[in-house]
């Protein structure tokens, strides 16, 4: 008799309204078994040589919820339907011309309509004003053809299909920054959009001198030639050009007023967040082939014109032994075997997969890149009874993360010595790559000696929903948001009801100490300052070469000062980005104990996560 792993009827709820596989009345999967069954023989199917035993493999990683796949690979795979199993894509470069926007909208579309998220750079587009030279018209500017992008979303939704998330970037020098960064000020704009600003090394240096920024964009072969009378001309690097390009000054202001216009937004509208685009490209193991200007929808993976995102993460819960107990611990031997095996089977599903576009499979074919992630750590530091922030959980959670990296890496080079490098693979320049230069010796020769199957194998994503199918574990890196509380949750025919939640470490306390206790080491969200925030997800990243969706939770009397000073520590820290979260009268609160959400979608929405 198959025993019943669910210990919560919403995660049971979760599993038929996501991931169960039926098609119209006919179900197929009996219970959460035969999903998993059903997941392990199609991504075992990738493989030529002991198929049956490396199936069983999968399925004995999946059972129990020891590994979450994405949730497109969990609802997809085995069912034949035309579903890509890759959570999210960047999309191609916007070519400035009505005819290239409307081919990305269409791409865009195709995706969607796959179940895929997607991210656009929208600093290739002229800035509103400007002369539309072809047509002799003026153009709109990128924010007005954003809301055609969040139309089409919103009428794909209107059919059926899955809800849909995208991310939109732009540079902190383009002239339309100003109204990008207000853009979502109207509780009725761009509802289907997480904004992310570009912020580059050289702007944080202007700010930190109180220096002038100037906003500007590339010459269009019209304005070729000299400037004209009084117009200021540099040259920079811009994306979709291949080599520094002549770019005309449009406006000149304090860097400092730009940063606190971006700050202010954040704080009283929960958007945009903040990627620092230099450091992404600095740190990207592909640098010598490839320059990003954009995320997946949730900011985890950056990536290049047409990359997807294909991800999975370890429940470390699953990994304690003797939780609570005086010598709890954590099984490194079994965590690090794991995710060796969790990278075959996420290297499996990019074979296995379909693609909306044949340039995005290209793109994942040439790179192989995979995202291997944590979910549970808050309620395995409960479970080993230690608080969240402390000192001893920062270095817990940097030694799990070093053993997944390492671990990956390695299991990585042994998939090459059996299945060949990433073709994209370049031995000399991939090596010199500065994440890779941080790796151990004997990871770096065996890299030299025989390649390696993936070209980044490690994100931390945020793993909203998959957490919540197995019970409820504190989601991603994210502390507990409180022990208990009520949360509305998407039933299959689309509508809203509203269910109690309990955190599974807690739950799993109760069910030996009573009802009413909490385990010794609970601290939840709002009791976390957020500098502790930043120290947890700046502590993980040295072993995450993606990398990592985190929110920092702000209390609404958070001085504005206060919150200025949070993005400031994270570029100090070395962080790739920064999205913090205040309660406010556009977005209400991410999750509320007293109702269970709020009316506005945000990118930490349950239901705009990637998974």
């Amino acid at each position: 008799m198959t025993p019943d792993y669910f210990t919560t009827p919403v995660s049971r709820l979760v599993w038929d309204s996501r991931y169960r596989y039926r098609h119209a009345t006919a179900v197929h999967d009996a219970d959460i078994d035969a999903t998993w069954r059903r997941v392990a023989r199609a991504v075992a199917a990738a493989e030529t040589q002991v198929r049956d035993s490396l199936e069983q493999a999968f399925y004995e990683l999946l059972r129990d919820f020891r590994f979450l796949p994405g949730g497109r690979i969990l609802a997809g795979a085995g069912t034949g339907r035309r579903l890509t199993l890759f959570n999210c894509f960047v999309m191609g470069r916007i070519e400035d011309s009505m005819d290239g926007i409307f081919a990305a909208l269409r791409e865009g579309a195709l995706t969607l309509q796959q179940g895929g998220g997607v991210g656009y750079d929208f600093s290739t587009l002229r800035p509103a004003g400007s002369e539309a030279c072809t047509v002799g018209g003026i153009a709109s500017g990128p924010v007005s053809f954003m809301r055609i992008w969040d139309s089409m979303c919103s009428t794909l939704l209107s059919t059926g299909v899955r809800r849909g998330a995208m991310m939109a970037t732009l540079r902190d020098d383009h002239p339309d920054i100003l109204e990008f960064i207000d853009a979502k000020q109207d509780s009725r704009e761009l509802r289907h959009f997480n904004l992310s600003v570009l912020v580059s090394d050289a702007f944080m240096e202007a700010v930190r001198r109180d220096a002038d920024w100037a906003l500007r964009f590339p010459v269009s072969p019209r304005q070729g030639g000299m400037a004209a009378a009084g117009e200021t001309r540099v040259v920079c690097d811009w994306p979709g050009q291949d080599a520094p390009v002549a770019c005309r000054v449009t406006r000149v202001l304090r860097a400092r007023e730009l940063w606190r216009r971006l700050v202010r937004a954040s704080y009283e509208y929960a958007e945009p967040g903040v990627l620092f685009i230099d450091r992404i490209n600095q740190w990207n193991n592909l640098g010598y082939r490839e320059q990003i200007s954009a995320t997946n929808p949730c900011g985890e993976i950056p990536l290049p014109p047409y990359g997807a995102c294909d991800l999975g993460s370890l429940n470390l819960t699953r990994f304690i032994e003797r939780p609570f107990a005086g010598n709890a611990r954590i099984d490194f031997d079994s965590l690090q075997d794991a995710a060796q095996l969790a990278v075959r089977f996420l290297d499996n599903v990019i074979d296995v997969s379909g693609f909306p576009l044949p340039q995005q499979q290209r793109q994942a074919l040439q790179t192989r890149r995979i995202g291997l992630g944590i979910t549970g750590l808050a309620d395995a530091l409960i479970m080993l009874g230690i608080r969240y922030g402390s000192p001893q959980s920062l270095e817990l959670a940097a030694r799990v993360m070093q053993t997944i990296c390492h671990a990956a890496y390695r299991g990585s080079v042994q998939l090459a010595r059996e299945k060949g490098s990433f073709p994209a693979f370049d031995a000399e320049r991939y090596l010199q790559g500065r994440f890779i230069q941080s790796l151990p010796d004997d990871i770096r020769e065996a890299i030299a000696t025989s390649g390696i199957r993936n070209s980044h194998l490690v994100a931390i994503a945020p793993t909203g929903t998959i957490s919540l199918l197995a019970n409820n574990v504190s989601s991603g890196l994210e502390p507990v948001f409180e022990s208990r509380y009520r949360r509305r949750i998407r039933q299959p025919d689309g509508s809203l009801q509203e269910h109690e939640l309990v955190d599974y470490a807690c739950q799993l306390w109760q069910s030996g100490h009573g009802q009413e206790t909490l385990p010794p080491a609970f601290i939840d969200a709002q009791a976390l300052s957020p500098q502790l925030h930043l120290q947890m997800q700046a502590v993980m990243q040295p072993y995450v070469d993606n990398a990592i969706s985190k929110t920092i939770n702000i209390p609404a009397d958070f001085a504005l000062a206060d919150y200025q000073s949070v993005f400031e520590q994270a570029y100090r820290l070395g962080l790739k980005g920064c999205t913090a979260f205040r309660p406010n009268p556009v977005t209400g609160s991410v999750l509320s104990a007293e109702d269970g959400g709020r009316a506005h979608p945000h990118c930490c929405d349950i239901d705009r996560e990637a998974d």
